[in-house]
């Protein structure tokens, strides 16, 4: 069993920054590929940020790339999505989770097989 702890949220005005961290547990955490997804009132769970096992390889949706840069730190069991030049439409609850079977990161909430209890990010206008 993994459970996943997401921390870091808050309001911040629209062009600033945040530093989402998320802590696991278990000893399989350095296998497991990891992603980000967040969710806006009203919306679908939607793909933000993954990560392979290894590090070598990150995926990002289009509406981040360039602001959103995900890491992970195999030796402390954590995942970071650091979060530059946030916009008001960034607004949402953001989840950590982790497929413990592929190894490289999906795009779709659907093959991850863990995830946190989320963290509210708030970008004011």
């Amino acid at each position: 069993q993994v459970q996943l702890v997401e921390s870091g949220g808050g309001l911040v005005q629209a062009g600033g920054s945040l530093r989402l961290s998320c802590a696991a547990s278990g000893r399989s955490f350095s296998t497991y590929a990891m992603g980000w997804f967040r969710q806006a009132p009203g919306k679908e769970r939607e793909f933000v940020a993954g990560i392979a096992w290894s590090g070598s390889i990150t995926y990002y949706a289009e509406s981040v790339k360039g602001r959103f840069t995900i890491s992970r730190d195999n030796a402390k069991n954590n995942v970071n999505l650091q979060m530059n030049s946030l916009k008001p439409e960034d607004t949402a609850v953001y989840y950590c989770a982790a497929d413990a079977n592929l190894g490289i990161p999906a795009t779709m909430t659907g093959p991850y097989d863990y995830w946190g209890q989320g963290t509210q990010v708030t970008v004011s206008s």
